[in-house]
């Protein structure tokens, strides 16, 4: 059985390589986009807000 503590820490890490992947898969510059995955690899849940609210989305095909 996961925890709570578990449970969240595997929701942080699967909104984080969503995130990162949306990052790599955008028109962004980059270095725009190696900004962005340092500030969501270094700052787990303040970086993945961040990027929520001013990051770069993925090319929509």
């Amino acid at each position: 059985m996961i925890s709570g503590l578990g449970l969240g820490g595997l929701i942080v890490l699967v909104l984080d390589i969503w995130a990162l992947i949306s990052v790599v898969g955008s028109n962004a510059s980059t270095g725009s986009k190696l900004i962005w995955v340092l500030v969501i690899l270094l700052l787990p849940v303040i970086g993945f807000i961040a990027w929520l609210i001013f990051g770069p989305r993925a090319a929509r095909g």
